[in-house]
């Protein structure tokens, strides 16, 4: 459900525009071009999402007879083109093909599928059944993932800066958690709310591939994109939830801008008040209860951040008090006043953030 009023018009990309500016910016072409088209791309299908959702985007069903309990997965392919979707190239229940771009992306559709059915009871990204739809090879040489409302879209990367961005699971989990808060909180993407809507990805991105692997809160890396920088970067990730601002330090990218406490937060206009930086302050309290909590993360604290995120009293325009004081009142429902509530009150502590 959609419990603020209509959808906001979201264009929700994993490489924040901060990072893609920087390379536009570069005197080598191989890193400069395909940051630029890049840009390009982004901006015109920014402009589309908008137009989306002023005139409507057209209601998607799940095909007559189809379960809810199982995923209903579509994968195109754009052939290096910007058309949308593309060719189909796999649907549901078909075999994996020779292309594994195409079957990672269809795998981590299903892995997201999976985890919010089997922890939290959710049917697809509506809880409705929604089918899944991607594309891959969007674009030349396109440096970016994205949920434009409707579907995810996946570039190959450029080979120097970033690689094939259906390889890291948790990308893919991240995007598709985009349509979830679409379809729940309706987060509004500025500011502090913005960057709660992009912690909320990184969350849910990260347990996505704790879930996969099978891994406790202290056996996982808590890094967002391991496995999608090229060898030249001198980096892990994109960000890191165990510690924000370390997951990379590059001569071309430059040193990862994320705080991890409020003492650092970051006021700016670029990049929608900073959504895609100041991220790194809610995450790190995820990742601060998670590890206090112990075993799997998706269990406690997760169902925690997923019960405020579709409860219905996280207003879109909430601040980070506003978020954490909601956590501290759905673990206290769920769990009581023990050890849940002590480790969750805690973790927003130790970024400076206040509850109520």
């Amino acid at each position: 459900m959609t419990t603020n009023g209509g959808f906001e018009p979201v264009f929700c990309t994993i490489v924040p525009p901060h990072v893609l500016d920087r390379l536009a910016r570069h005197e080598d072409p191989a890193l400069s071009g395909p940051a630029r088209r890049s840009l390009e791309h982004d901006a015109y299908q920014r402009t589309k999402r908008r137009l989306t959702t002023v005139i409507g985007a057209p209601s998607v069903a799940p095909p007559a007879g189809a379960a809810a309990d199982r995923p209903h997965r579509t994968v195109y392919d754009a052939g290096h083109t910007q058309d949308l979707p593309g060719t189909k190239v796999r649907e549901e229940g078909s075999e994996p093909g020779s292309d594994a771009t195409v079957n990672r992306a269809y795998a981590g559709l299903g892995a997201t599928f999976e985890l919010y059915l089997k922890a939290y009871g959710r049917h697809s990204i509506d809880d409705s059944g929604l089918p899944l739809d991607a594309t891959v090879h969007f674009g030349e040489g396109y440096d970016n993932a994205f949920w434009n409302g409707e579907q995810m879209v996946f570039g190959d990367g450029d080979n120097e800066i970033f690689l094939d961005f259906t390889i890291p699971v948790d990308v893919i989990g991240h995007e598709l958690t985009h349509g979830v808060t679409q379809h729940t909180a309706n987060l509004t993407y500025f500011g502090q709310p913005g960057a709660l809507n992009e912690s909320v990805s990184d969350v849910f991105g990260s347990l996505i591939k704790q879930y996969t692997l099978g891994q406790t809160a202290a056996e996982a890396d808590w890094l967002i994109g391991a496995g999608l920088l090229a060898p030249r970067v001198t980096g892990t990730a994109l960000r890191s939830m165990k510690a924000p601002g370390t997951a990379y330090d590059d001569d071309v990218l430059g040193k990862d801008p994320q705080p991890a406490t409020m003492e650092d937060y970051v006021r700016t206009g670029r990049d929608n008040g900073g959504v895609h930086i100041n991220s790194g302050i809610p995450n790190h309290a995820f990742y601060l209860a998670a590890t206090a909590l112990g075993g799997h993360a998706w269990e406690k604290a997760g169902q925690i951040w997923y019960d405020v995120l579709t409860g219905g009293e996280l207003k879109k325009d909430a601040l980070f008090a506003d978020f954490a004081t909601l956590t501290v009142k759905a673990t206290r429902e769920r769990y009581g006043a023990g050890d849940e509530l002590r480790a969750v009150q805690k973790a927003w502590e130790q970024v400076g953030v206040r509850t109520l």
